[in-house]
This record gives structure tokens, C-alpha cells and sequence, in this order.
């Protein structure tokens, strides 16, 4: 069992016995990939944790870019979280219906907005489901509450800069995608897309942070992970992946084990598999 931690991961158990304490707020963030058949929002409206509020990953994104669900901007964010009665003093949880699949995201997010005080659920709504925790289909009472955001640009790589990072070999760079796609011999779900991955990239994807139940492994477990997949965890990391969400899967592991100096590729292979003038490597 791992201990919890309110700025990392918490346990079913722990969101369970906090969830009348007035400054926690719940965020339901379940988003999916269009194969896996399922839609984020129609499962929050007909089920969720006792006053979750739901975050559009798609929508909550800087929607001038022509890439999927990019960062927001700062006044966005502010706008969004103020209207979901989501600000300051508050410990916010953040889980999804996958058990851990774009709960970081959400937890990245905040982070990239100067706020601490937010940790994922472990095994997501999965987990508390399967154990007859409470659940409600009424949207919550919300309170516009104040929010103070202080951006923190160490959190986020753009192009220029894991170009940069691939080249002189400054930073240890790893893809959460599937094996295939990592080494070009799957095609990517995006049409246009060159096949393979970041000269100097590592392969670790994102399932291998998990247990079988869907929680995080342990920070030991995560390490090996890390060392199997041939990361130098003496440099900082970039963590990648299709577009951005389950880089965030290997960014809270990397939290999880104590390594803080990680940030997460936004455009990731959506944005590097588009450009003719990128290199690329195979196998």
C-alpha cells in the first residue's frame, strides 16, 4: 500500500474519509481516445464521486492551436476554475473512469498553474466503484471561489526546446506510447503522421507505471521501471507521448519517486510527427 500523499496520489480510502471537509474539491477528468468507444462526460452525468466537478480536457486547452487539447492559457484556466468553485486553500483530487489515464493530465495542469495542493486518485473511479463507495448523478453546488495562478514555464517543453534537449542529449526523453508506434511499426491513430519517435527518446509506455488493478506501482517499482527503460535519471526528463495526456502518467511517476526535475512535452507526437523538417528515428 502506498502512503498517500495530497500532492501526489491518495487512496480510495483517503478521498473517501475527506470527502465532507469543506476545502476538499473533487474533479472528475475521464477522457478517452475515440477507439476506446466511451464518453467522458455522459459517464459523469450518469454517475461520479459525491460533488465532482467534471474538467473537459478537450475544451479547459488552447483552443487557437491546431494541436489536441494544448496547455491552456492562464486566463482561461483562471475562468474555468473560478466558474467550477475551484481556487485558492483548496486540496483538490482528480481521478478518471480508466482507474489512471488522464487524471494526470488534469493533475499536470494545475501544477503547470503554480497549484500544489492536487493529487490523483489511485485507481480512479474504477477502483471506488468496485468497492460500493458512494456515487451521485447531480451535478454540485458551485460557488465561485478566488483563484491566484502563478504559471511555472519549468513544467512544459515546446518544439524548439526538446529539438534542442534531442540533440545535445541534455535530457533523458521518454515516450509513453505503445512499443509499435514508438518504433514506427504501428501506425499512428492521427492521420498524417510520420511513424517512430524523438532521436534518443526511451520507450517506457505508460501501462508499465500501473498495477494490474489500475493504481500506481510503487515509488520502487516505478524506479526500476524507469532504469529498465533506459532512463537517465541523473538529467532532467522530458516526458512525451501521442498528445500530451499520458506523458502525464510518467510525469507523476517521476514526482512519485522523488525526481523533480520533469517536463512534459505539450505538442508531443502530434506536433513532432507532423513536421517534414523533424528528425526522426525508427526501430
Amino acid at each position: 500500500m502506498t502512503p498517500d500523499d495530497p500532492k501526489t496520489l491518495v487512496s480510495t480510502a483517503w478521498l473517501e474519509a475527506h470527502l465532507k471537509d469543506p476545502d476538499l474539491r473533487v474533479i472528475d477528468a475521464s477522457w478517452y481516445l475515440p477507439e476506446m468507444g466511451r464518453n467522458g462526460r455522459a459517464e459523469y452525468d450518469a454517475a461520479h464521486i459525491p460533488g465532482a466537478r467534471f474538467f473537459d480536457i478537450d475544451e479547459i486547452s488552447d483552443i487557437r492551436s491546431p494541436l489536441p487539447h494544448m496547455a491552456p492559457p492562464v486566463e482561461k484556466f483562471v475562468s474555468r476554475m473560478r466558474a467550477m468553485g475551484i481556487g485558492d486553500g483548496h486540496q483538490v483530487v482528480v481521478y478518471d473512469g480508466m482507474g489512471l489515464f488522464s487524471a494526470p493530465r488534469v493533475w499536470w495542469t494545475f501544477r503547470l498553474m503554480g497549484k500544489t495542493d492536487v493529487a490523483v486518485l489511485d485507481g480512479g473511479f474504477a477502483k471506488w466503484q468496485a468497492e460500493g463507495r458512494p456515487v451521485e448523478d447531480m451535478p454540485p453546488i458551485l460557488r465561485d471561489r478566488h483563484i491566484t495562478v502563478q504559471r511555472n514555464a519549468g513544467l512544459v517543453k515546446d518544439v524548439t526546446q526538446v529539438a534542442q534537449a534531442s540533440k545535445l542529449g541534455s535530457h533523458a526523453i521518454v515516450d509513453a506510447r505503445s512499443p509499435g508506434r514508438f518504433a514506427g511499426d504501428e501506425p499512428e491513430p492521427r492521420p498524417g503522421l510520420r511513424q517512430g519517435h524523438i532521436p534518443g527518446a526511451r520507450n517506457l509506455p505508460w501501462q508499465q507505471m500501473l498495477n494490474p488493478d489500475g493504481t500506481m506501482k510503487s515509488p520502487d517499482a516505478l524506479r526500476a521501471a524507469f532504469e529498465a527503460a533506459g532512463v537517465d535519471l541523473g538529467k532532467p526528463v522530458i516526458t512525451t507521448c501521442g498528445s500530451g495526456v499520458t506523458a502525464a502518467i510518467l510525469s507523476l511517476g517521476l514526482e512519485r519517486i522523488g525526481h523533480r526535475n520533469h517536463a512534459l512535452y505539450d505538442g508531443s507526437w502530434a506536433e513532432w510527427g507532423m513536421y517534414e523538417d523533424m528528425p526522426v528515428e525508427r526501430g
